[in-house]
């Protein structure tokens, strides 16, 4: 399952969600949203407008959300 974080460099949540995916051993791909500013259209039709936004197949969600991540580990185990 490809897990992708959207996020921004000044975004502190983002970092946590980072070291909790790594933490987990969950590979991921950022796309930063100072780079690619377009993909913020593709976040609010998702009903979201904080950052960061995790979505893995058809789950997703945003801000740091610990036990989301551990549903993920659990998933993927």
């Amino acid at each position: 399952m490809a897990i992708t974080v959207y996020s921004a460099a000044s975004c502190v949540q983002c970092k946590a969600t980072y070291r909790e995916l790594e933490k987990q051993g969950l590979s991921y791909t950022v796309i930063n949203l100072d780079e690619t500013p377009e993909a913020r259209d593709d976040l609010v039709q998702l009903g979201h407008r904080q950052l960061p936004v995790v979505t893995a197949g058809e789950v997703h969600w945003s801000g740091f959300r610990p036990d989301r991540i551990r549903e993920l580990t659990a998933a993927t185990a």
